[in-house]
């Protein structure tokens, strides 16, 4: 599967690789549910971040929300603080669902951000307890 994700992060890198299968690719590594691909999935988020790709912010986010579940909401909250210019559609969708999937742990590991010292990470962990059912 490591194959796979350094295959996925290349073509995040190429501006010329075909969009419908990188999307494909990731679907692929998201439903392998490989939780050992954690720690290099919020590497190369972080990576997407300094160089400040939004597009790979928005494919890594949904792969780390599909193997991590609501434990990964502090590092989908964090990357979504980022103002990259983007509208953030699709990382929003993700942090909801998972937030709705599973309130009890949504609540937990989001409630201490909201403390955060960084306002942009406490304002958008407030956000996404609004949708605590």
């Amino acid at each position: 599967m490591t194959d796979l994700l350094t295959r996925l992060t290349e073509m995040l890198d190429d501006l010329d690789a075909d969009v419908d299968e990188t999307i494909d690719l990731a679907d692929e590594i998201a439903a392998s549910g490989d939780a050992g691909l954690l720690p290099r999935l919020q590497a190369e988020l972080d990576r997407a971040l300094t160089d400040r790709n939004a597009y790979a912010r928005e494919l890594l986010g949904g792969v780390l929300a599909a193997i991590g579940g609501p434990e990964a909401l502090p590092t989908l909250i964090r990357a979504s603080a980022v103002d990259l210019g983007d509208d953030q559609d699709g990382l929003a969708a993700e942090i909801v669902d998972l937030v709705q999937a599973d309130p009890a742990t949504a609540g937990s590991v989001l409630r201490p951000l909201t403390e955060d010292d960084d306002l942009s990470v406490a304002n958008r962990a407030e956000w996404a307890l609004r949708f605590v059912p």
